[in-house]
């Protein structure tokens, strides 16, 4: 009975859809941009929110005012303030307005050193701030041709739950990002994808099962127009962190649609 309760229940989960900009934007464009996602949001169920370069968080925080429309950052230090010269705390971004911020991703680990430790003070910084962390975890192509895959996410993931405790991932959204498939056109298929997205379910599971149901868990590895409903539809995704696709309107607006 239980399980079937928590079944249903993840039948009615609402999907996320959420636009990694990366390092791209001007004024210009993030204007254009915006303001075409907005003209076609009223078709749209999922909850949707884009993760802007600092330098653009108020330009968009004004463009999406009073819209449905979230805002995100895409980094952030775990200190509240001090000489930290270049870095931005989570009071910073909620500052304009944003609610998430995304911690973790492939590219902070492999450019710039970011281990499993530094991810979870992070992601513990965000969360003490009242942001919600987008929590990446993923594989490369390495880890996974060797087998590697499971324990590679198990190690980040098991991070992040000693420090902050498992009662945290109530404010916690994962994405899955098979760092292989980022910006490649490689893209896992569903299978691999829920096998995988399973597995961390799974894992979270074994400190808290109704914890584990209730955590969305979004797939980040290349998700665009073409493959996203059949991702989506799978049990254990619940939507999509988007990369390159977040950055043309018509394509991020499908992909809202398909969740």
């Amino acid at each position: 009975y239980l399980q079937f309760i928590l079944w249903s229940y993840r039948m009615n989960i609402k999907p996320i859809v959420a636009g990694n900009w990366k390092m791209n934007a001007s004024k210009d464009a993030v204007k254009s941009l915006v303001n075409g996602i907005l003209s076609g949001m009223g078709d749209v169920s999922a909850e949707v929110l884009v993760c802007a370069p600092f330098p653009y968080l108020s330009q968009v925080e004004t463009l999406i005012s009073g819209s449905s429309l979230m805002l995100g950052a895409q980094n952030l230090n775990v200190n509240v303030s001090g000489a930290f010269t270049g870095e931005v705390s989570a009071e910073m971004i909620k500052d304009f307005g944003a609610k998430h911020v995304i911690v973790g991703h492939s590219e902070r680990r492999s450019l710039y050193g970011e281990t499993s430790e530094i991810v979870a003070k992070k992601t513990k910084a965000a969360i003490d701030s009242g942001l919600t962390p987008l929590l990446c975890i993923g594989e490369s192509l390495d880890q996974r041709e060797s087998g590697n895959t499971e324990a590679v996410i198990s190690e980040q993931l098991t991070t992040v739950v000693r420090l902050t405790g498992i009662e945290a991932f109530k404010n916690i959204i994962i994405a899955y990002e098979p760092v292989w498939a980022i910006g490649t056109g490689m893209t896992a298929t569903p299978e691999q994808a829920q096998a995988v997205h399973m597995f961390i379910r799974n894992l979270l599971a074994s400190s808290n099962q109704d914890i584990a149901e209730k955590t969305p868990i979004l797939y980040g590895g290349s998700m665009n127009a073409g493959n996203a409903l059949e991702l989506i539809s799978c049990p254990d995704i619940d939507g999509g962190l988007i990369g390159g696709a977040a950055l043309k309107a018509e394509d991020f607006l499908q992909i809202c649609k398909a969740g």
